[in-house]
């Protein structure tokens, strides 16, 4: 290991890294908020297949692993690589926001289990595709010690503390308020929508740094 490139510091440095760095606060944000939305669709499906038997969930959900992977596999072929270079970083990171606010509004109108496939089918396929690879991408804009410092707090405190939170927040929306399906999925579709408002800021911001990169080596030619 050449320790000319060896990163110091103490086990808290990643919280000072991310705290004094904006940019890796909204790529911390984006997670927290993908996080929220993948619980409360969770807890929307546990409750809405609570009527249907241990076999019938069981068909169900091996279901919709079926179609995710498939749908993954033949997005990652002929999808995931054009996004982000034919639609920009913020269209690819603003893509499943929008259709899960569009999904979440359907199933408040219509709480159906049908629906409620829909959404998990396009939440799964497109993280797996398009959404986690383009977040991924993030990271390559800031300095090798920021990222690796601050990237294992946004994986792991941000990414965990934010599944219990939101599955706290959902219990107190749900058992200690009373809110029914119908409201949990409005409140998910303005959930959603912000997600998608840090997607796009956060796209915009990879844009100009990644603009700024490529631009740096001519500046210094001419």
């Amino acid at each position: 290991c050449d320790q000319k490139n060896a990163i110091g510091g103490k086990w808290w440095a990643g919280f000072g890294a991310l705290i004094d760095n904006r940019y890796l606060l909204g790529i911390a944000a984006f997670i927290l908020l993908y996080v929220f939305i993948g619980s409360f669709v969770y807890f929307e499906q546990k409750n809405l297949l609570a009527e249907y038997s241990r076999a019938e969930r069981a068909t169900l959900l091996g279901s919709i692993d079926l179609v995710v992977n498939v749908l993954t596999f033949v997005m990652a072929f002929f999808v995931t690589g054009r996004v982000v270079k034919k639609l920009g970083m913020p269209v690819a990171l603003a893509l499943l926001p929008v259709l899960l606010v569009v999904g979440l509004l359907a199933l408040a109108i219509a709480p159906l289990i049908v629906v409620l496939m829909a959404i998990q089918v396009s939440r799964r396929a497109g993280n797996y595709a398009v959404t986690r690879p383009a977040r991924e991408m993030l990271f390559t804009q800031v300095s090798q010690e920021d990222r690796f410092k601050a990237k294992p707090v946004i994986d792991i405190v941000v990414y965990r503390g934010g599944d219990a939170a939101s599955g706290t927040l959902f219990a107190l929306l749900t058992e200690g308020l009373g809110v029914g399906l119908i409201a949990v999925a409005v409140i998910g579709a303005g959930i959603s929508a912000l997600w998608g408002s840090v997607a796009v800021v956060l796209g915009r911001q990879y844009e100009r740094s990644h603009g700024d990169v490529k631009a740096s080596p001519s500046a210094k030619r001419s």
